[in-house]
């Protein structure tokens, strides 16, 4: 099974699993480490995710994995938190963290409105209108980033 196929499919099982516990799928790695193979979840709720949470979703995950067994190769399963720079995956996201500081990195080189070009922005979101993700800059000008411009996104974390 290709890795692509293996993603679509975690992700689909563990949505089942999550879901009824008022858990959110973050996103779903599935790579090489070395010589073994890390099948990883990161999960998170309101509030932020346990330890128990982690460990209660690993082992409902472990036993559905063990009956389906569609992942041919040996594999280690780890599910964990998105940590304090959450990544931005979905377009929802973009909405629920309106307000928080966020660095946003794109594929290619962009203007702000005061035409500065760059591939990473740093600033508040503003939040997300008809594909384009708006944000007020730390040097206080807005730039607007086209959602299919944007190579990955997080949270960032102000002391």
């Amino acid at each position: 099974m290709q890795k692509d196929d293996v993603v679509s499919r975690i992700t689909s099982v563990a949505e089942q699993v999550l879901t009824p516990q008022g858990l959110e799928l973050v996103e779903v790695e599935y790579k090489r480490e070395g010589r073994q193979m890390i099948l990883r979840l990161f999960v998170d709720k309101p509030g932020g995710i346990s330890l128990d949470d982690c460990a209660a979703v690993s082992r409902e995950l472990s036993e559905i994995l063990d009956v389906e067994d569609f992942i041919r190769e040996h594999y280690t399963l780890e599910v964990s938190s998105p940590g304090l720079n959450r990544p931005l995956k979905k377009e929802a996201d973009y909405e629920r963290y309106s307000g928080r500081l966020v660095k946003v990195r794109t594929f290619e080189l962009l203007a702000d409105e005061e035409g500065n070009r760059r591939k990473t922005f740093l600033g508040d979101l503003v939040g997300l209108s008809d594909g384009v993700v708006t944000l007020t800059l730390r040097e206080g000008q807005l730039a607007r980033i086209p959602l299919d411009k944007i190579a990955k996104a997080n949270l960032e974390f102000e002391f």
